[in-house]
């Protein structure tokens, strides 16, 4: 099938690759000169281990190309997907469509034959249909129908996730629709991978209601951990009690820092939002939201305790900044609320990641980046392991405490053990929920 991705960021590109993987022929379109430059020259602009590999053999068998011209991407395909961002709006918490809609227009505008506009992007629910009319309004006579096919892929993850996923949800409304997005998916249907067809609203809804729940979870947990510092249980040992229960399971049972991301901050505010405007309260929803931003400023309160609450001068080595392991992502990281604040409060703030300096040199002025956890402890007052990258897994704990001033650590991904570094020759090990 002929296939148009409309969008090449982290969504567009990655389904997009995927799909011609399944045999289809794709096209993925963007407004971005430069990024189509750089994919057409055979470079991923973004992070995600594989995905450079499965682009390149793609390319080579010729079932992908890219283009900023979406009349020609659109003219003939069978499914026109829409993969472009929708971000919180600034004011009122709400998914910004703008993107959304003005890549409707131009799909309708350039239709030429029956089309199915899949909308991939996230949507609050009735986004589908005003998106129906938009083509509609561009295009009076086209010959299309609307499906919703929310993603669900986990940054780090997401080939395996597209390849083998848990499910594939698909709001559709007549058997027309249901049959080019079953074809689209014809090697799920063969591996048998679940293939859940519902309406519009449901897939729409069902995706924040995802996210929502999987947010929920962490911020349970988080606050869990506030308690078992306090009565002195080990959240680690408690998450793993209530995770081996069938009901719960031990997935998003890790207390840290808080969830950040490009999904769950920006799906948690909308779907609170649409509660607030159909009078249906979210207020579990309401409540995550407040406590994961109250999460990352006990981090903090970590950090400045640990510098006996004096931080003007003191020097703060942060390993890791991406909001997650195996990804370059910064959007509403952990570390874009704490390191500012040691910043402001007249830290010295040193910096490795081994994916976050691209896109974290612009949002984390005044802090010096450094290749290695060693080279960030040297002279360092305390250590702050904020993402759980493999390189941070398996250090020299001893090596690294001797490079500091004063060895100090706050594991805010639990990593390690309180007797380990202790033994290893820290003073002080802070854990979170330990």
């Amino acid at each position: 099938m002929k296939i148009a991705m409309i969008g090449t960021g982290y969504v567009g590109l990655v389904s997009g690759v995927c799909f011609s993987d399944f045999g289809h022929d794709v096209i993925c379109v963007d407004k971005d000169p430069a990024k189509i430059d750089r994919l057409l020259a055979g470079e991923v602009p973004i992070f995600e281990p594989g995905l450079q590999d499965l682009m390149a053999k793609n390319v080579a068998a010729g079932r992908l190309s890219f283009s900023l011209d979406l009349a020609q991407a659109v003219d003939g395909a069978d499914a026109v997907f829409i993969a472009v961002g929708t971000p919180t709006r600034r004011g009122d918490g709400h998914a910004d469509l703008r993107y959304v809609m003005a890549a409707a227009e131009e799909i309708g505008r350039a239709m030429t034959g029956y089309t199915v506009v899949v909308t991939k992007s996230t949507v609050p629910v009735g986004t589908n249909r005003k998106v129906a009319e938009a083509v509609r309004a561009a295009n009076p006579t086209a010959d299309f129908d609307i499906a919703s096919n929310p993603e669900f892929l986990r940054e780090g993850a997401a080939i395996d996730d597209f390849m083998r996923p848990d499910r594939v949800v698909v709001g559709v409304e007549n058997d027309r629709a249901q049959k080019v997005m079953s074809d689209i998916y014809r090697p799920l249907f063969l591996r048998e991978f679940p293939i859940v067809f519902t309406g519009l609203e449901s897939a729409e809804m069902i995706k924040y209601a995802a996210n929502a729940f999987l947010a929920t979870k962490i911020t349970f947990i988080n606050e869990i951990a506030a308690l078992c510092e306090r009565v002195g249980a080990d959240v680690k040992s408690v998450a793993k009690g209530i995770g081996l229960d069938g009901r719960i399971g031990n997935k998003f049972l890790h207390a840290g820092p808080g969830y950040g991301g490009s999904c769950f901050p920006k799906d948690t505010k909308a779907l609170a939002r649409i509660g607030q405007e159909h009078a249906v309260p979210m207020q579990i929803v309401e409540t995550v939201i407040k406590v994961n931003d109250q999460v990352k400023q006990r981090m903090l309160d970590k950090i400045i305790d640990l510098l006996d609450g004096q931080v003007n001068g003191k020097t703060v080595a942060i390993l890791g900044v991406t909001f997650k392991p195996n990804t370059d992502d910064m959007r509403d990281a952990p570390s874009l609320t704490i390191v500012p604040a040691l910043v402001g409060m007249g830290a010295k703030v040193r910096v490795t990641d081994p994916e976050g300096k691209r896109e974290g040199e612009a949002l984390l002025p005044h802090v010096r980046w450094v290749d290695s956890a060693y080279q960030a402890a040297q002279g360092a007052d305390v250590v702050v392991i904020l993402t759980e990258w493999n390189e941070f897994r398996a250090l020299d704990l001893e090596k690294l405490a001797r490079k500091m001033n004063t060895p100090r650590m706050a594991d805010l991904r639990n990593i390690y053990s309180r007797k380990d570094a202790l033994a290893a020759g820290f003073d002080i090990y802070e854990g979170v929920g330990r």
